[in-house]
């Protein structure tokens, strides 16, 4: 089942899937709007694949997912899912008024499954539960109130999340918080601004800060964050507009065609002009 709230005039939108069978986030025609999920397995365990990745997804644990990411559930039929685009909610520019949600999308941990304990997973219930019921209103206030609830959702989580993964308030100001500002403002800024220096002179820290920072959480470095991300979107905005390889390089801050095509190639495999090809052909 599927409770969806529109308002038209600002393009904001948020669903709830409640055991939907066919539900799956795949780039393509299939996914044309980038949706902020909350993926909750009230069933057994399962798989989840994220781009070419397997996980466990365990039972009762919730998983946040972040726009452009592909996915597919092995049972979706067990799962309750909420997804939002920044339209409705947008946790960039309101993150301190969630109380660090960024740590949910935009944080250390790339795939972060969040397991509540029983009186936690009662809060939660409860909360899907409202959520419900308020999607099945037509009221003018529905949509402040759906999201309040969001906001409560998405603090809920947060504070299990940090309790689970052994992260302190107190560290909105140390390590983590850095590359928690890093990831937020890729995400404003990425489709004009490609370069490290520009992200740290933003953060008063120097590119090594930035990069030693990244280093101890073993992940990706700063200019990989940046350029996965410009990535992405170039992928997404071929798949799900018409727009000519020129639009989308200069949408995403290319000075010119071979300077795109060199990274396009380098992130892909293929060429920008191959991989459109590839599109309609599949169409």
């Amino acid at each position: 089942m599927i409770f969806t709230y529109q308002a038209p005039e600002r393009n904001a939108a948020l669903r709830l899937l409640v055991q939907e069978p066919s539900f799956a986030r795949l780039y393509g025609r299939q996914a044309p709007d980038e949706w902020l999920t909350i993926a909750w397995n009230t069933g057994p365990a399962q798989k989840i694949t994220i781009e070419d990745n397997e996980y466990d997804f365990p039972t009762g644990s919730i998983l946040p997912l972040v726009a452009n990411q592909s996915y597919r559930f092995s049972n979706p039929q067990n799962t309750i899912v909420w997804q939002f685009n920044r339209n409705f909610y947008c946790i960039v520019t309101h993150d301190k008024e969630v109380g660090c949600a960024g740590f949910l999308f935009y944080g250390a941990y790339q795939t972060m499954f969040i397991t509540p304990d029983a009186t936690q997973r009662e809060r939660i219930t409860r909360l899907y539960q409202v959520f419900e019921d308020e999607l099945s209103h037509t009221d003018n206030l529905r949509g402040e109130m759906l999201r309040l609830l969001l906001v409560r959702l998405i603090t809920t989580i947060t504070h299990i999340g940090k309790e689970q993964y052994g992260v302190r308030d107190n560290e909105e100001d140390n390590k983590f918080g850095l590359y928690r500002q890093f990831n937020i403002m890729v995400e404003i800024h990425y489709k004009k601004e490609h370069e490290v220096q520009f992200y740290a002179s933003a953060l008063n820290k120097s590119p090594k800060t930035i990069a030693n920072t990244f280093a101890l959480y073993g992940t990706k470095s700063p200019s990989q964050i940046i350029s996965d991300r410009i990535a992405l979107e170039a992928r997404r905005l071929f798949y799900n507009t018409d727009k000519s390889v020129k639009e989308v390089y200069m949408e995403l801050g290319f000075e010119d065609a071979s300077h795109f095509s060199r990274f396009f190639k380098k992130h892909t495999k293929q060429s920008p002009s191959d991989f459109k090809r590839t599109l309609v052909t599949a169409r």
